[in-house]
């Protein structure tokens, strides 16, 4: 079940996504749910086109968990060597934005880049958690951009505002719930700048699987539902500039494009 999270006449709810296609293409309806969507629900079998509304990111996440240096190219392109750990940080929930939302290029910036990333949410309360029981905390699958201030990572070395100011996390489309452990670990994702390839990886590239990060970042802390981990990018990220419209692509989930914008 793929689960949106909109708005229509100044409400919020959350929705599943039914019919073919894309945002962009049209011939998708929203049957909307009765409650959250982390606990038992319904649909209530009202159903609105999904172009009559706005999607909203389709969490709110308290945290954003991301994950660094998880694909061996990537962090060759950059050169760095893979960690002997999972290199983890957060993103504040500033920073999160939807599908069509703006990214706003930070004024401490001269080198802004895109960095195409698959999105685990989880769906519940979880801490300590063995490898055997991950695939019982996780909610579904997301598109993520892990936008990213190159120069300002480089200089200041902590990366809390290369990688966490306003604009700099989109989410969406959607939630794909439906995706066993074992698919999401081999899934093609990709991003596009205006229209043209940049990124082409596969998610079996991952030093550490989805499994091994839950794992690792429930060793250290709480994970509440709608909170996400960010699992890294594949090689090939690169500059964006204003006015580039940057799409996120990942195989059985969606589409997520963003505009970037001079921030006003």
């Amino acid at each position: 079940m793929r689960i949106a999270r909109f708005s229509i006449d100044g409400n919020v709810a959350f929705g599943a996504v039914e019919g073919e296609g894309t945002v962009e293409s049209g011939g998708l309806v929203l049957d909307i749910i009765k409650g959250i969507p982390y606990t038992d629900f319904e649909l209530s079998g009202t159903k609105v086109p999904l172009s009559k509304v706005r999607l909203l990111p389709p969490v709110l996440p308290n945290k954003v968990v991301a994950i660094g240096r998880n694909y061996a190219e990537h962090a060759a392109e950059l050169g760095n060597e893979v960690p002997d750990v999972p290199v983890a940080f957060f993103k504040p929930t500033t920073s999160v934005i939807g599908p069509g939302d703006a990214i706003e290029y930070p004024s401490f910036s001269q080198e802004l880049h895109h960095e195409a990333e698959l999105a685990v949410v989880i769906g519940r309360m979880c801490r300590e958690v063995p490898r055997e029981r991950v695939k019982d905390v996780v909610f579904g699958y997301t598109c993520a951009n892990d936008v990213t201030a190159r120069d300002a990572q480089e200089r200041e070395k902590q990366w809390a505002r290369a990688k966490g100011f306003d604009t700099s996390c989109p989410l969406g489309p959607w939630v794909e719930t439906e995706m066993s452990l074992a698919a999401a670990g081999d899934l093609t994702i990709q991003a596009t700048v205006n229209g043209e390839q940049r990124q082409l990886g596969r998610t079996s590239d991952m030093i550490r699987s989805i499994e091994d990060l839950v794992v690792h970042i429930t060793e250290a802390m709480t994970l509440l539902p709608g909170d996400v981990i960010l699992t890294g990018t594949p090689a090939g990220v690169g500059p964006l500039n204003v006015g580039d419209e940057v799409a996120v692509t990942i195989e059985g989930i969606g589409t997520l494009t963003n505009k970037v914008i001079k921030r006003g």
